[in-house]
C-alpha cells in the first residue's frame, strides 16, 4: 500500500483525491493546509484520516510514502522544499516552479537526498498520449514536421484570481501554455529557435500568447495560449505521409484520428476514466516500488528543459515574477 498525503485543498487537490480511489494500492491518509479548518473540511469531504494545519506538520508525518503538492504555482518551491527536507517523496503540480533556477534547486536537493521527485505533467503519463508518441516514433505519419497546439480559456477572470494575479504566478503561459510547450518538447525535443509574442494584462502577466519553435531538422511547432478567449484546445501532428489530430482536450485526449495518405482515417477512442490524474499516481507508485528517484516518463531533465523554454518565452514577452 502506498500512503499519500496531499498538500493544499483546492480544486486540483480535490480531483486528485477522487482519482486516487481508482489507483490500486493507493491510500490517501493525510492532508495539509495553511489552516487547520481548511484541512479538516477537505478531510471530511474526501474521507481522509489526518488533517494538518501547516505544511511542515504534513511533511513531518513519517507514515507518508509520498506527498502531492497542489498549491498555486508561486508556492510550489516552498512547499516542495519543505517536503524534501523532511525526507518525503514528492509529486508537484505543473509548472514545477516559477523559473529554472528554483526548479534546478529542487532537483539538486532531491538528488542529494536520494528522494523521489516528479513534476505532475499528467499528459506524459496519459495512455493515449503514450500510444500516439509510439506511433509517431514508429513512422505512422512519416517524419514529423509540424506540431500545432492551443489552450485558451474565455474567462473572464478577476484580477485577484490565480489566472491573473502576478503574486500567484498568474498568466496564460505557466498555467495553460505549459501543455502546448510540453507536447512540442515531447515529440520534437528542445528547439534551436524560439520566438514569442504576448498581450500583457494590467496585472503584468500574459493574457494571450503566441509561440513558434524552430528546429534545425526543419520541423516547426506553432503554439498558443490565452485567458481571454476560448480556443479548440486541440493538437495536430503533421508528418511527411499523414497527420494525427488530438481532440479536445489534447493534453488528456479521449480520441485521436490518424490520417494517412491514400487511406481512410483511423479513429482511436478510449473510454474516459476519472479525471485523468490517476495515471501520474500509478507512475509514482511504480517508481517508488522499483526504488527509482525519478520517473522515466517525466524525468528531471525534461522538467528542467521545459522550464528553461518557459523562461526564454517569458523573457521575450516581458513577464517577470521577481
Amino acid at each position: 500500500m502506498t500512503r499519500w498525503g496531499i498538500l493544499a485543498t483546492g480544486n486540483i487537490a480535490a480531483q486528485f483525491a477522487e482519482d486516487l480511489r481508482l489507483v490500486p494500492g493507493a491510500e490517501l491518509v493525510a492532508v495539509g493546509s495553511r489552516t487547520l479548518a481548511g484541512a479538516e473540511a477537505f478531510a471530511a469531504r474526501h474521507g481522509v484520516e489526518r488533517a494538518y494545519g501547516s505544511w511542515a506538520e504534513l511533511a513531518a508525518d513519517s507514515d507518508l510514502d509520498v506527498v502531492y503538492v497542489a498549491t498555486p504555482h508561486s508556492a510550489h518551491f516552498e512547499a516542495t522544499r519543505t517536503c524534501l527536507d523532511a525526507g518525503r517523496a514528492v509529486l508537484v503540480e505543473k509548472p514545477f516552479t516559477l523559473d529554472l533556477a528554483d526548479s534546478t534547486t529542487l532537483v539538486e536537493a532531491a538528488r542529494t537526498r536520494g528522494t523521489f521527485l516528479m513534476e505532475a505533467m499528467w499528459m506524459r503519463c496519459n495512455p493515449l498520449i503514450r500510444r500516439i508518441c509510439d506511433m509517431v516514433a514508429d513512422g505512422a505519419i512519416g517524419t514529423l514536421t509540424t506540431v500545432q497546439a492551443d489552450f485558451g480559456l474565455g474567462g473572464p477572470f478577476p484580477p485577484e484570481s490565480r489566472m491573473r494575479a502576478k503574486a500567484l504566478g498568474g498568466g496564460a503561459l505557466l498555467d495553460l501554455g505549459v501543455y502546448p510547450v510540453s507536447l512540442a518538447h515531447l515529440l520534437l525535443g528542445v528547439p534551436q529557435h524560439v520566438r514569442s509574442w504576448a498581450k500583457i494584462s494590467p496585472e503584468g502577466v500574459d493574457e494571450n500568447t503566441g509561440i513558434v519553435f524552430g528546429y534545425d531538422s526543419g520541423a516547426v511547432a506553432t503554439l498558443s495560449c490565452g485567458i481571454v478567449g476560448q480556443t479548440p484546445v486541440r493538437a495536430v501532428l503533421g508528418g511527411t505521409t499523414g497527420r494525427i489530430e488530438l481532440a479536445d482536450p489534447f493534453f488528456r485526449p479521449y480520441e485521436a484520428t490518424v490520417h494517412r495518405a491514400g487511406a481512410e482515417p483511423e479513429t482511436i477512442v478510449v473510454e474516459p476514466v476519472g479525471s485523468g490524474y490517476q495515471y501520474e499516481a500509478i507512475e509514482v507508485q511504480r517508481c517508488l516500488a522499483e526504488g527509482l528517484t525519478e520517473s522515466p516518463l517525466v524525468p528531471h531533465s525534461t522538467t528542467l528543459e521545459v522550464m528553461s523554454l518557459l523562461d526564454t518565452i517569458r523573457a521575450q514577452i516581458g513577464v517577470t515574477y521577481r
